[in-house]
Formats: structure tokens, sequence, C-alpha cells
């Protein structure tokens, strides 16, 4: 039962978990329409030569309050706060040696590398079928929901072994690394009045995080939570155990290398 803080709490457990939810279908019928960049919740084209066309037929445009948004999605996410606890899959690919790398590099150029990083990287998490939650800085982060993908772990997985791969490891043009955890978080609606964003908090989402800080260039670590779930057998891995900052316990992790990838690949 929904508490009197969270009223919206089963509207928004039912349109996360439940794939006849319309978040799924709506991303199903808007993922074909051409145009770049997408709505991050629907995926409905903010932008593109028909564009204009295509707002006149669905009611959509960008959200003049978020860029991030459709004008619809970011209205309901607004006027629906709240957040549900939900099973999923999060993916955070971090670029390694940013800081110096921005150090040696002009302020243009290192802003066009970044950019090809979140283009490539937001196509693959697409065609992945996650929800891309936010770009940070140098980081990427990837949800991927039950209501949008039933074996998440796997999709999880999968869109980071592609990530590498396009970023060109061995030989990379941008060294990353990644981190896969399945786990409980709280996803939905957050912020205050006008301001507000569709996200996921809790440890879950700080495993994730963790995990992509200690990769290495090249390397996709996933915990035992998501390997056991959806892990891919057939690709080569080692066992190892980390100590993550911030927890007590130590986690088991299971570390993926794409050694030997041409970029495109």
């Amino acid at each position: 039962m929904a508490s009197d803080k969270n009223p919206h709490e089963e509207m928004w457990r039912g349109l996360l978990t439940d794939p006849q939810s319309p978040l799924h279908a709506d991303r199903m019928q808007f993922k074909l329409l051409p145009g770049s960049p997408r709505c991050k919740t629907c995926l409905f084209p903010l932008g593109g030569v028909l564009m204009s066309a295509l707002s006149s037929k669905w009611g959509r445009k960008p959200s003049r309050k978020n860029p991030s948004f459709c004008n619809l999605c970011e209205e309901f996410i607004r006027t629906h706060p709240g957040v549900a606890e939900i099973d999923l899959s999060l993916l955070f690919a971090d670029v390694r040696g940013s800081t110096s790398m921005a150090e040696r590099m002009m302020p243009a150029e290192f802003a066009s590398l970044m950019n090809r990083f979140f283009k490539s990287g937001s196509d693959i998490l697409i065609g992945c079928d996650a929800l891309i939650d936010k770009f940070v800085g140098d980081e990427l982060i990837g949800l991927f929901l039950p209501a949008i993908v039933a074996d998440h772990p796997a999709a999880a997985v999968e869109a980071g072994r592609r990530l590498l791969s396009a970023t060109g490891h061995g030989g990379p043009w941008l060294p990353i690394g990644i981190g896969v955890h399945s786990g409980t978080a709280y996803v939905g609606s957050v912020g205050d009045g006008l301001v507000a964003d569709f996200t996921a908090m809790g440890d879950a989402v700080n495993v994730a995080a963790r995990l992509a800080s200690q990769a290495g260039p090249g390397e996709l670590l996933v915990t035992e939570a998501a390997w056991t779930r959806g892990g891919p057998r057939h690709l080569p891995n080692s066992e190892r155990t980390l100590e993550l900052r911030g927890r007590a316990s130590p986690i088991e992790v299971r570390a993926l290398r794409i050694d030997g990838i041409s970029p495109g690949s």
C-alpha cells in the first residue's frame, strides 16, 4: 500500500515494472522514429528535420523547462513526484584519466571527444533498451527497467560489452571503465516544484558507480548479482574480490576485458 508521503508509489511501480505499461509502449513506437536527441524516458525525437511533422502528429515537442524530456514526459514527471522500490540493473561508464586528458587538450577538442563518447554511448544504451539516466561530467549512466527489458541483467552486460567495443578496446580512441550491478533501488520522479527529474537512488546505484570508478581502461566489472542472472557465460572473465569505498563488506565481481577490438566493430 502506498504511503501518504508517496501517493504515486504504486503508479510508478506499475509504470516501471509492467511490460504492458505506457512507458514500454511509447518507447517501442518512438524508437523507430528518426531524429536526435531524444526524450530520455519515452525516446520521442527532440531534433531532426522531421521534428515539426512528428510533433504535430504526436503532440510532443522539446520541453521548455528541461531539454532532456519532451513536454508531456516533463509535465508528467513534474506533477507526479514519487518513487517506487524496484529491482533493476544499472550501468555506469566512466572515462578514465579524463582530468589529465582535458589538461593536455584544447577545450574544444576535449568537448568534441566527450560528445562523441556520449553520442556513441547513447546509441548503444538505447539499442539495448536502457533508459539514459544522465551524463555527469565524464560519466554515462544507464538504467535497465523490467518494464522495458525482462532480462535486464543480460541487457546491461551486453551494453557494457558494446560500449567497450565501440570505443575500440584495445587500442581505444577513449579509455573507459564500466560497472554493472543488479539490485533494488528507488526509481521515479525526484525534485521539488518546477525542478524535477527521473532518476534512481539507493545502495545499488552507489555500487554500480563505485565499480565503474575501480574498473581499469577497457574493463567491465559485473557483480555476481548481475552475472548469475544475466552474465554471458561464453565471454572470458576472471573472478575478483573488491573493497568498495563506503561499504563495510567486500563484493565479488566478474571482470571482463574486450581486447584486440578495432574501433567500430
